[in-house]
């Protein structure tokens, strides 16, 4: 005998952010580990973008600033000061930012993702950069213009391309499915008229 036990909305928030911070931690072992590699794939934010579109902003920002710090603590990596300090306040935002607009878009549809995700993307290096503005003045960490805009977009450049490439293609086929909320005719009715 089979039972179905309703679970409650905001249960199944949890359960889905805890499966997207678990993810937060395990795919940076996709690229060995090894800084370089993972400053340029960037597999942690995947996660932060898709909890913020899949289960809400809030979730998105709380994985997004958890994830950083406790994979510093639990493997060493990215190193905590300020590396996994930063990244915490720069996902953070990723996670904010796109669900927020995501949430409050009028049409769910690819170019709310694109509009998202792009505003998202910018927003959080423009807070990392901030706090490491802020570090570098507190600390003996220097941090400058160049360093912003090679480790926040130079260096970032293939990670930034796959962001664009597989968050939309995962969030319109988890559409397609009717798993998350996603609209076609009307995007064209507005878009193509």
């Amino acid at each position: 005998m089979t039972y179905n036990i309703p679970m409650n909305k905001e249960i199944k928030k949890l359960a889905m952010a805890a499966i997207f911070l678990a993810l937060g931690l395990l795919l940076p072992f996709v690229t060995g580990q090894i800084p370089q590699i993972g400053s340029m794939l960037l597999p942690m934010h995947i996660p932060v973008f898709l909890c913020a579109i899949i289960v809400d902003y809030k979730y998105g920002a709380l994985i997004g600033f958890i994830t950083p710090l406790l994979r510093s603590f639990l493997f060493s990596m990215p190193p905590m000061f300020p590396t996994a300090f930063a990244m915490a306040f720069e996902l953070m935002t990723y996670g904010l930012v796109m669900g927020m607009l995501w949430q409050y878009s009028k049409h769910k549809c690819i170019f709310a993702i694109y509009r998202s995700l792009i505003a998202s993307m910018l927003m959080g290096r423009v807070v990392w950069g901030l706090v490491m503005v802020i570090l570098s003045a507190t600390s003996n960490v220097s941090f400058g213009l160049t360093a912003f805009i090679t480790s926040g977009f130079t260096s970032a450049i293939p990670g930034i391309i796959l962001q664009l490439i597989l968050i939309p293609v995962i969030i319109y086929a988890l559409g397609k499915m009717h798993y998350i909320e996603f609209d076609t005719k009307e995007v064209k009715a507005q878009y193509y008229d």
